[in-house]
């Protein structure tokens, strides 16, 4: 979670005033400050190549773009959106919410209004595909290997090491090929040092560890009844996405190594999922050719495995709104007489007072602290 006053947190639990900004940049420099906003939201989500999405409606016609520089055009011109809440005293508290790519604005040309999308910088990473073969060979580590494949696309990208310990394996060499999907390199390589990468609300490219809601902090409570924030909740259960087992294989001609695998299965008895029991046999099967070595494979089993017996039950809550929420955060809930801890999978922040926080969240286990 972005870090925020406490006032923030108390004030969004009580009536308060909140205020959104959109500012237009373009070459490195602010081209227009305080667009005017009529609606919009920003959208988090875990589960898509692009982390964060905007989507808004901007009241102005004069606004609607004709030329190449134009504030709303699609040529590089980027928005940097934030919410928060204004206080009482005038003074206003800002939390960002991502800088976008403008997206297919479009509007009346006599009464408007400018609707636009936007997209988190992942974007530009996605349509820089390799225009010739491309190797991790001279990259001593996968810190590097990522940095190289980003910066080689934006030079001035941030990128932030936050996993446990700064974790930093050495990566495997392997070649993709020319028209390859950069952004799919990028992640093949976090994927190999079991992390995630994704742009954040900052526009850094984030490079953390999965989380696990049993071992992660506590950033926010949200609570049914009066001083609560929560609106409503529903929940749903499904047995598809779980899985028992992971086979893991790597083959990689670029090292010259021979195919490896390795197996890792849910073996506890008291599991629902164990396998062989009366969930079935259900195996998930994975590969990368940065996986060189059996126990590299056996790493990325166990790893995957974490993930693949998690429950599929899927619980959709709205709440009054956080902007200060990321993608993988966890948060308790309390509703029905039961507290249980969740990993926030999706967000959707709205711009304006009258839109609804709609939140998706994975990986329910009871809070027994």
């Amino acid at each position: 979670m972005y870090t925020v006053t406490p006032r923030f947190l108390e004030t969004l639990t009580t009536s308060h005033s909140m205020v959104a900004r959109a500012d237009v940049h373009y070459a490195g420099a602010l081209l227009k400050a305080d667009i005017p906003i009529a609606d919009g939201s920003v959208t988090i989500d875990r589960g898509s190549k692009i982390r964060r999405s905007l989507s808004l409606t901007v009241s102005d016609p004069a606004l609607l773009p004709w030329n190449a520089i134009d504030p709303l055009a699609v040529y590089g011109q980027t928005l940097v959106v934030s919410r928060g809440i204004r206080y009482s005293n005038g003074l206003s508290e800002m939390v960002p919410l991502g800088t976008f790519r403008i997206d297919e604005p479009q509007g009346d040309v006599h009464f408007g209004p400018v609707t636009l999308t936007g997209k988190s910088s992942e974007c530009y990473i996605i349509d820089d595909k390799f225009l010739t073969p491309k190797t991790t060979r001279g990259y001593a580590n996968c810190v590097d290997a990522m940095s190289a494949l980003i910066r080689e696309t934006l030079p001035d990208a941030v990128i932030v090491n936050a996993t446990a310990g700064g974790r930093n394996p050495a990566v495997a060499i392997t070649t993709w090929d020319a028209n390859a999907d950069r952004w799919d390199a990028v992640q093949q390589i976090a994927l190999s040092m079991q992390a995630e990468i994704y742009v954040d609300a900052l526009d850094r490219f984030v490079i953390a560890d999965v989380p696990e809601v049993l071992s992660s902090r506590v950033v926010w409570d949200i609570n049914e009844g009066e001083g609560g924030t929560l609106m409503s909740a529903s929940r749903q259960m499904s047995r598809t996405a779980v899985y028992n087992a992971v086979v893991a294989s790597g083959e990689n001609t670029a090292s010259n190594s021979a195919p490896v695998s390795a197996v890792a299965y849910d073996s506890s008895p008291t599991s629902p999922t164990r396998w062989g029991g009366p969930f079935g046999r259900v195996p998930k099967f994975i590969s990368s050719s940065l996986w060189t070595t059996a126990g590299a494979c056996q790493a990325a089993a166990n790893y995957a495995l974490f993930d693949a017996i998690a429950p599929n039950v899927t619980t959709s809550i709205d709440s009054i709104p956080n902007p200060a929420l990321e993608g993988g955060d966890c948060l308790r809930i309390g509703y029905a007489s039961r507290k249980e801890l969740f990993i926030l999978q999706s967000a959707t922040v709205p711009l304006t007072a009258e839109g609804s926080f709609s939140i998706g969240l994975r990986g329910g286990k009871e809070d027994t602290s």
